[in-house]
């Protein structure tokens, strides 16, 4: 625990030098940076040996606070969360040190890394909190920094807005917690988890998974409640978005986690719920991701997609462990927790790849850009290696996790009863029309960005980012094709992060789960060196032969232009026609009106469902019910003294009763 202390104090301490100093850019960053890394690199280090081990840690102080003690632990679970949030920080600190450059004439960065530092360290206490007070002492900081991190850009009103959105969604999430702290706590001293409600009932454990549910699916941007996600990871810088998408939001799923090891044997419905929440979230994120224009935009729908996989692996992991089946809990929850890593990585990877080309073309607008391939050959194959990874395709880690929730859900599908096995097929289904989906977004993404000509004078004049932004970007592209490859040999150290929850590690379903692992990444290298062993014989056979190159057909194809190019949405437009029903998209065209137009134009815009048909309405009429009581506000001193009056009558008179 020691290590773990030392790493936070230095990031602490990082975070407060860079305030000091937060007139210099060179000091600020210095002190920001450096700390960051070296501190994730120091927390690193008993994360591993606590997952490798098995064991857990404690430390206990004594407290002032009321209800409260500093008590921290660090067991498997905690750990299994603390590692992509080490890493990913530490890569992005590096990667932000450059991007920040641009903005040292108008901003104080100093400021902005104190509050990345806080980030970080909180999002580490979030995991290592053992007492409600300071988890939710440590879950509010964790708000409140990101929140000053997505408004970096304040002078902007859509960032204000955004930055404003999440805020208040953060704490709707929050007053669902506190009560659900309280009621597990009910009768102690203090609100140590350690003390909560033994034998809890049935009626109470269900309320408390519903607050659960609500508060930690808020931070997690599970559908219905992503309202924030949306708007909030596209304005934010992109460091900082790859931070809250590839490590933030997932202090939501580890804080539903956790409160399960709390509630007991779960009813079989909470597993169906999830499980639906799950698929819901994973098809209608990657629908939604497919009409999007800006790049960021895309990627945070690919953040509710995501989220909905690891919801769909937990979910089958508390229907295998409420029907008694350990091979379909244990797998359900390897695999949902394993995509919390691997979401991490080539996530945090395209959000990178993302800022990369905003720093070098100033737009992310997916139609002005192009042919960036040859431009920014470092940044074009990191993203298409974070592209292939989140499509689920083999051999990269994406597919790993998922494989192995496709695993737990054949298992129960073909040993249940009609009922459960009815939700597990379902699941199949819905993973394998996500994955189907995916691939369908990012071949739009890579190819509209990166392949054929550039659309814009600015595409034109792109240039590759420098080494501190390219080699966090590599460093999580080699992460993604060994987790890949390395999976079977990885899969087995889920047996600790999974006991935590279901109290015995279940190695052996494990273990056969990473066997057939290891045959599908074994056709997967096979295929690879068939595909060497090809290329290398046509190059041998070419070799001293004049080779010539000619267009495979004209057709005014001899000189290509931007016009003549696939753009995002006709790229997208026949799957989106095939779900306008869930989507809603909105056309304007103006149409040719002469044998020679002059001008011709098709735009669509695609609005999110969730915002617009639930909670825009509901905050409306909240405003407007609002507005109508500025009646009982006078502006007079005496109408107050009143109000005042007519209420100390009205509570004499009840007292009185």
């Amino acid at each position: 625990m020691s290590f773990l202390i030392t790493s936070l104090a230095i990031i602490v301490a990082g975070g407060l030098l860079s305030l000091i100093f937060y007139k210099s850019h060179r000091f600020s960053t210095a002190f920001g940076a450096g700390a960051a890394v070296l501190g994730c690199i120091i927390g690193i280090v008993p994360a591993v040996q606590i997952i490798y081990y098995g064991n857990t840690e404690t430390l206990k102080l004594a407290w002032d606070i009321p209800l409260g003690s500093f008590f921290l632990q660090l067991d498997p679970l905690a750990a299994f969360f603390l590692m992509p949030i080490f890493v990913l920080s530490a890569l992005v600190a590096i990667y932000g040190k450059e991007y920040l450059r641009a903005y040292r004439e108008k901003k104080l960065l100093g400021i902005s890394w104190f509050f990345f530092n806080l980030l970080v360290a909180s999002m580490a206490m979030v995991c290592l909190a053992a007492n409600t007070i300071l988890f939710l002492v440590s879950w509010e900081i964790m708000a409140l920094s990101s929140f000053f991190l997505v408004a970096f850009e304040y002078e902007k009103e859509d960032v204000r807005k955004a930055s404003w959105t999440y805020m208040i969604a953060s704490y709707l999430g929050t007053a669902c917690l506190l009560p659900m702290f309280l009621i597990l706590g009910t009768g102690s001293n203090f609100l140590d988890f350690d003390n909560f409600l033994k034998n809890i009932s049935p009626r109470t454990a269900d309320i408390c998974f519903i607050l659960a549910l609500i508060g930690f699916g808020t931070k997690a941007g599970i559908i219905p409640f992503h309202v924030w996600l949306p708007v909030a990871h596209p304005v934010a810088p992109s460091p900082v978005s790859a931070l809250m998408s590839g490590v933030m939001i997932k202090t939501g799923i580890y804080g539903l986690v956790r409160t399960l090891t709390f509630l007991g044997m779960p009813p079989l419905w909470w597993g169906v719920l999830l499980l639906v929440i799950g698929i819901v979230s994973g098809v209608l994120g990657v629908l939604f991701a497919l009409a999007q224009h800006d790049l960021k935009r895309l990627l945070a729908y690919h953040s509710i997609e995501n989220i909905g996989i690891i919801a769909m692996g937990i979910g089958v992991g508390l229907i295998g462990w409420s029907t008694g089946m350990p091979v379909v809990a244990a797998l359900g929850f390897a695999g949902g927790l394993l995509h919390v890593v691997n979401h991490a990585l080539f996530k945090g990877l395209l959000f990178l790849g993302a800022g990369s080309v905003f720093h070098s073309v100033h737009t992310l607008e997916i139609d002005h850009l192009g042919g960036l391939i040859k431009k920014m050959p470092a940044t074009g194959f990191t993203f298409l290696i974070g592209a292939v990874a989140i499509s689920g395709l083999p051999p990269l880690n994406g597919f790993v996790s998922e494989f192995i929730i496709y695993i737990a859900a054949f298992s129960g599908a073909i040993k249940m009863d009609i009922y459960p096995a009815m939700f597990l097929v379902s699941a199949i289904a819905g993973l394998a029309l996500i994955g189907g989906l995916a691939a369908a977004c990012f071949t739009k993404a890579f190819g509209i960005v990166f392949l054929g000509e550039p659309r814009t004078q600015e595409a034109q004049k792109a240039r590759e980012s420098s080494r501190w932004m390219t080699a966090p970007m590599m460093g999580l592209a080699a992460a993604c094709i060994l987790i890949g490859f390395l999976g079977p040999l990885l899969l087995p150290f889920m047996s600790p992060v999974t006991g935590t929850i279901l109290s015995n590690p279940h190695s052996a379903e494990i273990k056969k789960a990473a066997d057939y692992l290891l045959y599908v990444t074994a056709g997967s290298v096979v295929f690879l060196v068939l595909v060497a062993v090809i290329a290398g014989l046509r190059s041998r056979l070419l070799s001293g032969r004049t080779v010539g190159k000619a267009l495979t057909w004209d057709c005014g194809y001899a000189a290509p232009t931007a016009r003549m190019q696939y753009t995002a949405s006709s790229f997208a437009q026949p799957v989106i026609e095939l779900f306008q029903f869930f989507l809603r998209t909105k056309k304007h065209l103006t149409i040719p009106d002469t044998y020679f137009p002059s001008a011709a134009n098709f735009e669509s815009h695609t609005p999110d469902i969730g915002r617009e048909h639930l909670y825009k309405p509901v905050f409306t009429g909240i405003n407007k019910f609002f507005l109508r009581m500025k009646i009982v506000q006078e502006g007079r001193m005496h109408i107050y003294v009143l109000y005042i009056v007519i209420t100390l009558l009205v509570l004499l008179f009840w007292y009185m009763r």
